[in-house]
């Protein structure tokens, strides 16, 4: 028994040994400005990243044929890019990685603010959180933003006039508003007055603080204008400031009550203030500043009031945006076709062998 016992652990010792040789081998060579090869491995952990990104489970064998030629196309625009003297700093990586994880939060975070919301909320490491969500860890994140940064940079350098000169014309915003005319629609909307009293370690001192903030606005001792300005004073011990709320569920959520609740606020008047209301981690109230009716939006009304940013100019924004990037993805397939030539690059496996390599 023991030797039997013996061969099967030795058989898939050199089972595992010979897996990893093959995950090893490499499937391409890109010899642009340096000679890189891409592996199967590094194949394996693409898909598993984008398996992640997307939900898929797997991936058919033309589909992954896709990814390692999408990670060709990267490694030749990286390649150019040094070969061009162009680089990223690490610096630019941490600020572009912090827009990311900020746009998450809807508010600008530090990287460390971000790592204490993560582990509050899931119990994660921020490494774990996300390997959990992309297959990869905080630097190896980085570093594949990196690699597509420089890839993006030496696009801009070659295409920057033709993709800078898109304009968006007055007849095609027009034309955008009358087909979708119907979704440029504002619901009733209420601007509110909000003030929060964090507890912090004193529930009581903070519940005091914001009774007195209560009466003084109730008895308009103080303006709006004048309570923001205070709660941005260091330890003011509060927080105040407008708040826009739609008719719908979402807002009812977000306020704390039920829809017959925010049915009843929005039949309030200018002016009201609500009572004080305890919340787990605060106290807080409200005031009706304005009311907004539902309407149809014209091209000169505000997309949001007290925007400024009229529908005109968010669908020449937005139109602006698509021409971006329809342009610049013509850019990069131009850009991409002019350096996928034989002395750039070679693939090792190819037909039936790279086939069966993608069996997995």
């Amino acid at each position: 028994m023991k030797r039997v016992l013996g061969t099967a652990f030795l058989l898939m010792t050199f089972t595992a040994v010979l897996s990893a040789q093959s995950d090893l081998q490499p499937l391409v060579t890109v010899k642009l400005h340096k000679t890189e090869s891409i592996t199967l491995k590094q194949l394996k952990n693409r898909v598993a990243m984008y398996q992640k990104q997307t939900g898929v489970p797997s991936f058919s064998i033309d589909e992954k044929k896709e990814i390692l030629n999408a990670m060709i196309d990267e490694k030749l625009a990286t390649q150019a890019a040094h070969k061009a003297g162009l680089s990223i700093s690490d610096s630019q990586v941490d600020r572009y990685f912090l827009e990311s994880i900020s746009a998450q939060v809807g508010q600008q975070v530090t990287e460390q603010e971000f790592a204490a919301l993560v582990k509050s909320q899931s119990g994660m490491s921020l490494d774990e959180y996300f390997n959990a969500k992309i297959g990869l860890n905080v630097n190896e994140y980085k570093a594949f933003l990196k690699n597509q940064l420089i890839a993006q940079q030496y696009v801009m350098s070659l295409k920057q006039d033709s993709l800078q000169n898109m304009t968006v014309s007055d007849a095609e915003i027009r034309s955008f508003f009358e087909i979708n005319k119907s979704n440029f629609v504002q619901n009733d909307i209420l601007k509110l007055f909000l003030v929060v009293v964090p507890k912090a370690k004193d529930a009581a001192a903070a519940k005091k603080l914001a009774s007195s903030l209560h009466t003084d606005v109730k008895n308009k001792k103080t303006t709006y204008a004048q309570l923001k300005v205070k709660g941005k004073v260091d330890n003011s011990g509060f927080q105040a400031g407008d708040m826009y709320i739609s008719k719908g569920t979402l807002a009812a959520q977000q306020l704390g009550m039920d829809y017959d609740s925010l049915l009843k606020l929005f039949s309030q008047n200018t002016g009201f203030v609500s009572d004080i209301k305890e919340m787990p981690d605060d106290f807080q109230f409200y005031a009706v500043q304005e009311k907004y009716a539902a309407k149809i939006l014209a091209l000169d009304d505000e997309v949001q009031p007290d925007t400024a940013i009229t529908v005109y100019e968010y669908i020449k924004e937005q139109l602006g945006r698509q021409k971006q990037a329809a342009g610049f993805a013509e850019a990069v397939e131009e850009v991409i076709k002019s350096l996928r030539l034989p002395e750039n690059y070679q693939m090792l496996k190819s037909g039936d062998a790279l086939n069966k390599l993608l069996e997995w």
